[in-house]
């Protein structure tokens, strides 16, 4: 009797697909039948059936969406500063998917595609929170990612975030406290615990905040980190007491003003050395929902 084995594991080992997962979605796209038949994943199979697997459609991994807008701040032949929508993503998770960032410069720049080491970010030098609007430093060329890549990681790109927080900021502060990985919440980060693992510790971060005026009972503050830990300004600001507004995943209080998801942190200000040899100081005028707010 021929040996029999889970059909999903049978693609990965034939060579047809590359992982499990990829198996499961060429399954349940009904690209695999058995003996003439849509299976499952967990069906068996051995070399007494006949198992035919259409090649799959070959998707670039960021489509360019030419009718969905993006405004440009600032342009050389090595680099692009784009304004970020609050709510939207800063690039696709998977081939095929529309409605970030990136769709919308490879439909006005094809280069920035290939600009970067990874196929799905294309030339994104950083990124920004879904949630968060403002400055984007995209590379055009694999040059140009490289030197900005590494000024980021150096410190060597100056960034000013502004932010409206729950309560009363009276003073400048210097928020200092690792960033680590939630222990129990995927979506959350936290922070580090001193004597733990290195897992668990963190990594360093520096965020110098200072207020700049209240707003009813909100104030509104400068942010201008030092380090570019994930979420580290929106977890810096609720451990110290002082959520942003509508960030809920970190204890700010919604507002009605903002769309779900949207909280107002907006990275105002960047400054950096262009590939191109020019020193770049761009802006990012405050989108309608943040405004809004200040009024």
């Amino acid at each position: 009797m021929a040996e029999r084995e889970r059909l999903d594991r049978y693609l990965v080992r034939s060579g047809a697909v590359a992982s499990r997962r990829a198996a499961d979605e060429l399954i349940a796209s009904g690209g695999v039948t058995i003996n003439g038949r849509r299976p499952r994943k967990s069906d068996l199979v051995s070399s007494n059936d006949t198992i035919e697997v259409a090649a799959p459609e070959r998707l670039d991994p960021i489509v360019a969406e030419p009718l969905l807008a993006v405004e440009v701040l600032y342009e050389d032949a090595a680099t692009i500063v784009v304004n970020k929508r609050g709510g939207i993503p800063c690039h696709p998770l998977k081939a095929g998917e529309v409605g970030t960032v990136m769709n919308a410069v490879v439909a006005c720049y094809p280069e920035t595609a290939a600009a970067g080491p990874k196929p799905l970010e294309g030339g994104l030098v950083h990124r920004l929170d879904n949630g968060t609007s403002g400055a984007l430093i995209i590379a055009r060329n694999r040059e140009a990612y490289a030197i900005l890549h590494n000024a980021i990681r150096s410190g060597a790109v100056a960034r000013e975030y502004l932010a409206l927080v729950a309560g009363n900021v009276a003073r400048a502060m210097m928020l200092d406290a690792p960033i680590a990985h939630h222990a129990k919440n995927a979506r959350k980060m936290m922070l580090g615990a001193e004597g733990s693992s290195r897992k668990r510790a963190g990594r360093a971060a520096y965020s110098a905040v200072e207020p700049k005026r209240r707003v009813g009972e909100f104030t509104l503050v400068t942010i201008a980190p030092r380090t570019g830990s994930r979420h580290q300004i929106r977890v810096h600001l609720a451990n110290a007491g002082y959520p942003i507004i509508g960030d809920t995943l970190y204890g700010g209080p919604p507002h009605d003003a903002l769309a779900p998801g949207r909280f107002w942190l907006h990275l105002t200000r960047i400054s950096f050395e262009s590939a191109a040899g020019v020193r770049v100081s761009v802006e990012a005028p405050l989108p309608a929902d943040l405004k809004s707010l200040l009024r």
